[in-house]
């Protein structure tokens, strides 16, 4: 097992952890979420060598939140979407150096960083809270939850990636 394989695993193991330890217990107001998991979508290694990988695993994140949570397989789906529209987001947002593969999210711009988190956490909350509701007569709630809890998510990834990112020298 290479490097970058062990650090994955015990990112999606970590994650899944704290997500159904800590943060499934937090409940702002009883609409604000926070779902840091999705670091792990985020942080998967860019090739398109491995997508049906990456797509597989993101189903096994969202599936295995979905068991701790009995939640009947929206965060599989809402993981599964957002991971297999990543790589459009990505070029959208960080063009060319997308396309040569040369992006660590922790080294790249604050601003193009944001932008990326935006597009992908309220990607995937949109996703899991209209599949979550299921109703078009309750928009303003699914939209109400997406946006908040998209902020609070990106709070916590933008402090998550800065504690745990590596400093260059």
């Amino acid at each position: 097992m290479n490097k970058t394989t062990f650090i994955n695993t015990v990112r999606f193991i970590l994650l899944i952890l704290l997500q159904v330890i800590i943060f499934n217990n937090i409940n702002f107001l009883g609409y604000i979420n926070p779902y840091i998991y999705i670091l792990f979508i985020i942080f998967f290694p860019f090739d398109k060598d491995n997508r049906i990988l990456f797509l597989f695993f993101s189903f096994l994140l969202g599936l295995s939140i979905d068991i701790f949570c009995d939640s009947g397989g929206v965060h599989a789906a809402a993981c599964v979407c957002t991971a297999y529209c990543r790589p459009l987001m990505m070029r959208s947002v960080f063009g060319l150096s997308y396309d040569y593969h040369t992006i660590k999210i922790e080294k790249t711009h604050f601003g193009q960083r944001v932008n990326y988190l935006i597009i992908l956490i309220l990607t995937h909350h949109f996703i899991l809270f209209s599949l979550e509701i299921f109703s078009f007569a309750h928009i303003l709630l699914i939209l109400k939850k997406t946006i908040f809890s998209a902020i609070f998510t990106l709070i916590l990834c933008l402090i998550f990636i800065s504690l745990f990112s590596r400093k260059s020298s």
